[in-house]
């Protein structure tokens, strides 16, 4: 599967790229297996995603929880914790 993927704020400063189009093998189904795949293409990756857990996904522009399948997305934007106000 080809998945669209866009980067915000300190994830995209930190991997060094707004967005990119990557193949994903078959083993990626949800949005943690998408992060946990993404931390092992690098070192910019790792230090990006170094704690899975606060990161924040959108599929299709809509968030969602990291239990999410990823299948059908068009777009996969990946985000730090975010703060409102």
């Amino acid at each position: 599967m080809k998945a669209n993927l866009v980067y915000f704020a300190w994830v995209r400063e930190r991997i060094g790229k707004t967005e990119e189009e990557i193949e994903l093998p078959e083993t990626v189904v949800t949005v943690r297996d998408l992060l946990s795949h993404l931390k092992g293409l690098g070192e910019e990756y790792e230090n990006a995603l170094e704690y899975p857990d606060v990161i924040r996904v959108a599929l299709n522009q809509e968030h969602v929880e990291h239990d999410e399948p990823i299948a059908g997305a068009r777009e996969i934007g990946i985000f730090p914790p975010m703060t409102g106000g």
